[in-house]
């Protein structure tokens, strides 16, 4: 039995195409268990955050 060939408003748009037939990192084809970064290169714990929390102020 022959696949039908895929729906294009299935595909996910940011999927990465790659040349001659190459596949995003997955955590399928990982170095390591479990789910890759989205922070990259990071190592943690960092020293510096650049978060500062929101305050609001309350109108009365």
């Amino acid at each position: 039995m022959a696949s039908k060939p895929a729906d294009p408003n299935r595909i996910d748009p940011n999927w990465p195409h790659l040349p001659d037939g190459g596949h995003a990192v997955t955590e399928l084809m990982g170095t390591v268990q479990g789910n890759m970064s989205p922070f990259g290169d990071v190592e943690f714990p960092v020293d510096t955050v650049p978060y500062e929390h929101p305050v609001t102020e309350i109108n009365r």
